[in-house]
């Protein structure tokens, strides 16, 4: 059976392409994409009604910073704002007219700044740097003015920042986001094409109505059968994963703070738990278009409710319960609580039964898979 299943591999090109060419490209694609680990430079807009010294320096400032990159000055909000419209830029700070004679005569002016957070990382890295900004503002002039009064560093210090953050990042002290989201995405990458690929694997029995000699070749049990179908993909997947797990955790250096045993636990786990899924698909509609389009929505959902983009717990309460019906998600707590963070197993005891369950819900199904390989009339 496993080479009649390789026989079949080798004779469809799509097993190739979603198999080994698409994962791969998928990889490549997502470690070089973010391999400087933080965004830099990204474009960032001004509006300066004021144009002083103050203002010039506070622009300069902004320029400085790592994320940021000032790109163009602007007449108006009205303009500002079309450029963000059109993604030239994701932020602008716009300061008003009088805002230095405001800041020397301790008035209070209001510095105002707009960032685009349909993009949820830009807009949040923008964010804090231009709110660093409008607090160096009126910290700068509060700084003059105290040391014209003769007080000392210390005690301007001491009343500019009475409150001083000693920042120690211990998973990820580089702040590298490839190390956050490439972790992630290419695992879900490679679940969806597991998804997929097991799910047209059992649909293709049926559109050509071999699925009686699959069964007879296992004297019809349909356990050997999918051991046979499926023991060559999961080498494969497998080897594929460890591969990427070598590349990331020896080349690119990523944090591993769990362990090899830890990261073969984790690849397992992974690739049976998406098998599960396929062959539960399939067998919840026995039709090759239909279990597929499952499939392909739920690998899809999966990418934003495994919460490494936008975190579960600010959703609402009806989506926090339906993550729990993703096994990527689970995967995601699993290596970010004992590979990224390094606690025992333990510590994620849920998501690993999760995972296992995903594994074993075949077993639901296993009965209306065979019935449908011996009855069914496939439908296009």
């Amino acid at each position: 059976m496993a080479l009649r299943e390789v026989r079949i591999m080798i004779k469809n090109p799509i097993y190739g392409f979603c198999m080994v060419i698409f994962p791969l490209l998928a990889m490549i694609f997502f470690t070089s994409l973010m391999d400087d680990g933080l965004p830099q430079n990204m474009p960032v807009g001004v509006v300066d009604l004021d144009n002083t010294t103050t203002t010039r320096a506070l622009i300069r400032r902004l320029d400085g910073f790592q994320s940021s990159k000032v790109v163009a000055h602007y007449p108006s909000v009205a303009d500002a704002r079309h450029a963000v419209q059109e993604n030239e830029i994701y932020a602008f700070l716009y300061i008003p007219k009088g805002t230095t004679d405001d800041l020397l005569a301790s008035r209070q002016p209001k510095i105002s700044y707009y960032y685009n957070l349909a993009s949820i990382m830009s807009g949040s890295l923008l964010m804090k740097d231009l709110k660093t900004i409008s607090n160096l503002g009126s910290a700068a002039v509060g700084q003059a003015t105290m040391r014209a009064k003769g007080y000392t560093q210390d005690q301007i210090m001491a009343f500019l920042q009475p409150i001083t953050i000693d920042l120690h990042q211990i998973g990820n002290p580089w702040t590298n986001y490839n190390a956050y989201l490439s972790t992630v995405f290419v695992p879900g990458v490679m679940m969806l094409f597991i998804f997929l690929i097991t799910a047209y694997s059992l649909g293709m029995e049926l559109k050509f109505d071999t699925g009686k000699k699959w069964l007879a070749m296992a004297d019809n049990r349909m356990v050997i059968a999918l051991i046979g179908k499926f023991g060559m993909q999961t080498v494969i997947w497998l080897a594929l994963i460890f591969a990427y797990e070598v590349y990331m955790f020896r080349i690119l250096g990523f944090p591993n703070q769990g362990g090899v045993g830890m990261l073969v636990l984790i690849a397992l786990l992974e690739v049976f738990a998406a098998q599960g899924f396929g062959i539960f698909a399939f067998g919840l509609m026995p039709s090759l278009r239909m279990s597929m389009s499952i499939c392909s929505l739920w690998a899809v959902l999966s990418f934003s409710m495994a919460g490494s983009a936008f975190p579960v717990m600010g959703m609402d309460g009806a989506l926090q319960s339906l993550s729990w019906l993703f096994p990527l998600r689970h995967y995601y707590k699993l290596f970010s609580v004992c590979v990224f963070n390094g606690f025992p197993l333990l510590e994620a005891w849920f998501h690993f039964v999760a995972l296992v369950a995903f594994m074993l819900m075949p077993w639901f199904v296993i009965g209306k898979i065979k019935n449908a390989m011996l009855t069914y009339v496939y439908i296009p």
